[in-house]
């Protein structure tokens, strides 16, 4: 379990991110078209996992926007940016920000992602989401970094993330 803040007040997490060295699970989650996604479709890319409560909070809207800006310049690389909002506040948001050089997934269905990396939110105002966190891993599926980021409302450090590719 992570123990983890939200404006200074501990929370924490079901588990804990995976190690790195470990492999990425795999996963099914939904794409803002509704289709499914799952890790199968990324197979033989460097994947950077950018994982948020929400999209309709500005810290998490801005590290979609960043790694949006950054993921253009990335060969071979996907970046896929994780949260439990509906599919179509997801594809909402990309439509009014111009958001093209990411894949969002969400977790709303049944919570497997969330569950099985640790990351969703066992208590507290944001219970039930996902944590703030960043997973990298290479195009063999091997994570090469991780981050808990240890306060909800701060962003991810993008420069350590993308160093790790």
């Amino acid at each position: 379990m992570a123990n983890i803040t939200l404006k200074g007040n501990t929370v924490h997490t079901i588990g804990n991110l995976p190690l790195k060295g470990d492999s990425l699970k795999n996963f099914k989650m939904v794409k803002p078209d509704l289709s499914k996604a799952t890790l199968n479709d990324f197979a033989g890319q460097q994947l950077v996992l950018n994982i948020f409560p929400s999209i309709d909070t500005g810290v998490c809207a801005a590290s979609v926007r960043e790694f949006n800006k950054r993921a253009a310049q990335l060969p071979n690389t996907k970046v896929l940016c994780i949260s439990k909002d509906l599919p179509f506040a997801q594809r909402r948001f990309c439509g009014a920000e111009g958001i093209e050089n990411v894949v969002m997934l969400s977790d709303f269905v049944n919570g497997d992602f969330g569950s099985d990396y640790g990351l969703t939110i066992a208590d507290g105002a944001m219970e039930g989401l996902l944590s703030r966190a960043v997973i990298v891993c290479d195009a063999s599926g091997k994570i090469v970094y991780t981050e808990q980021v240890p306060e909800i409302t701060t962003e991810p450090n993008y420069e350590a993330a993308l160093a790790a590719l």
